[in-house]
């Protein structure tokens, strides 16, 4: 018999939260430490990981909000939103009103505003457009736009590019300009794209592009179609065979409705069944159905699985919340909404859940998004409109500087708060996938304080509450954890409400096994 010494083994190591963001590409077992396996409503900083801010009611209209529109003209800026077919003027929540006199078959729009006219379409209605007169006359009425063959009926989408006002004719590859620059009423000219596609379809985006070719920036005007084909163009007019050249066509993977492309800093990014492609990535690389051109790869996985199922359904479009520093995704599925959320100065990726949001848009620098029965500022206060946020983070697998067996006894997250909040933390082994119920503690009442009593129990050593102090300091406290394994996920979930939850670092304390085998 063997004897087998059993003297001290047990090991601390600290473990960075993982502020490389959600990861949906590569395999469990390859998975670097700083990644998570999920990251549902935290956002991942340079050196933490922060809760997702919450949202409030700005304007109840008891109908669906399909559209919002900002429009921007020095004292005159007005915030406009699409319900049930009609137009409202939300720009004050204390005295909001139904625009008369402007009716929509279908209240999902696309918009555009050039100088100080917001156009909308939806291939349904005769577009129109939003404006103040010479008098300073509030209108909104049907364009002034024409042309020989054209339905106006069937334009869905627009924008601009070189001073030129570029429209989308629905089920074609027809696009429209206005007859010279600057115009924003009189005729227009078509442009059939249908002889130098190779693939067929139908145009769904026209876009603005600014590329450094090396000597400087260049404009292109790019134009997408519902097969992934990008057709780039240089010149400032349409109208001039000198000033007007097809570039190139770029075949890539295929685009997700007619609100695809989202502009940021001159580059423009498709929302595409492949995840969320920047063209300066996806032109210039010549290979653009190829996954790691696209800057959302890291949750590659993830977008494909929603795009599988949920491509046809109407919500999907970008936005850039530079207050915040992240580009907003909003993804339908099945009868809900998800966003994915990148930080756009890392690069690093998280989900947002619970935001039931039918479109998103910017006033005034705030942001707001349109939902079931009313308008939403977002960012506003660390509750959903004063029910609870839930936050739920699963970090990449970590063999804890050891690749033998290990007993995890103890672990000490280091957190901020700004309010007393309640905390499941545990962690998962061997890539199992336990889902420990979260009872929710909020409140004073039945709360466990720091140091008063035991934070867990020999009956429930994994899932515990536990609860911090109001306190701006950085807090930690050793909580017990019974699990044996190679390999450890720390499991992180929180669900509060007025509360900023900001995650460091977790100490892990755990015995070694070597010789108990």
């Amino acid at each position: 018999m063997v004897q087998v010494n059993r003297g001290a083994r047990s090991r601390d190591i600290i473990i960075p939260a993982p502020i490389l963001g959600l990861n949906k590409k590569d395999s469990l077992g390859a998975m670097a430490p700083l990644y998570a396996i999920t990251m549902d409503n935290y956002i991942p900083l340079d050196n933490r990981i922060s809760l997702r801010p919450g949202y409030s009611s700005y304007v109840k209209l008891d109908k669906k909000v399909e559209t919002l529109a900002s429009y921007v003209k020095p004292s005159y800026n007005k915030f406009v939103a699409i319900a049930n077919g009609k137009a409202y003027d939300v720009t004050s929540p204390a005295n909001v009103s139904q625009i008369e006199g402007v009716s929509f078959s279908k209240s999902r729009c696309q918009t555009v505003q050039y100088k100080n006219y917001l156009f909308f379409f939806n291939g349904l209605d005769t577009p129109k457009v939003f404006y103040f007169d010479s008098k300073d006359t509030l209108k909104f009425e049907d364009w002034s736009f024409s042309a020989e063959g054209l339905q106006p009926q069937r334009i869905i989408a627009g924008a601009v590019s070189h001073e030129f006002l570029w429209f989308v004719e629905k089920n074609t590859l027809k696009a429209w300009y206005s007859k010279e620059a600057g115009n924003i009423s009189g005729a227009l000219y078509s442009f059939d794209l249908s002889q130098v596609s190779k693939w067929g379809g139908e145009l769904v985006a026209i876009a603005n592009w600014t590329v450094d070719g090396g000597s400087g920036m260049d404009d292109y005007t790019v134009f997408i179609t519902s097969e992934g084909e990008a057709f780039v163009y240089s010149g400032i007019n349409p109208n001039s065979a000198d000033s007007w050249e097809l570039k190139g066509s770029y075949k890539m993977s295929k685009p997700i409705g007619y609100q695809c492309t989202m502009q940021y800093q001159g580059d423009v990014v498709i929302i595409s069944e492949d995840g969320y492609i920047p063209l300066s990535k996806a032109l210039s690389a010549n290979n653009a159905v190829r996954s790691e051109v696209a800057f959302s790869d890291n949750i590659r996985g993830l977008v494909l699985d929603r795009t599988a199922a949920n491509k046809q359904k109407e919500g999907w479009h970008g936005i850039i919340y530079n207050k915040r520093g992240i580009a907003l995704f909003n993804v339908p599925v099945s009868q809900q909404f998800e966003q994915h959320v990148i930080n756009v100065n890392t690069g690093a990726w998280c989900r947002f859940t619970n935001i039931r949001s039918y479109c998103w848009c910017l006033f005034e620098d705030k942001l707001y998004f349109g939902s079931d029965d009313a308008v939403y500022l977002f960012d506003d206060g660390y509750s959903d409109n004063g029910g609870l946020i839930s936050g739920h983070i699963e970090q990449a697998f970590n063999n804890l500087g050891s690749d033998n067996l290990k007993k995890i006894q103890l672990l000490n997250p280091r957190t901020r708060s700004s309010t007393r909040y309640s905390l499941v933390i545990y962690t998962n082994m061997d890539f199992e996938e336990r889902n420990i119920n979260y009872y929710a503690n909020i409140g004073d009442v039945g709360r466990t304080k720091w140091n008063s009593s035991k934070w867990s129990s020999s009956g429930n050593p994994i899932g515990t509450k536990w609860s911090t102090s109001s306190t701006s300091r950085i807090k930690s406290q050793w909580i017990a954890n019974s699990s044996t394994g190679f390999k450890a996920s720390i499991v992180f979930k929180t669900q509060t409400k007025g509360n900023v939850i900001e995650w460091f670092d977790t100490g892990v304390r755990y015995e070694l096994g070597n010789g108990i085998m």
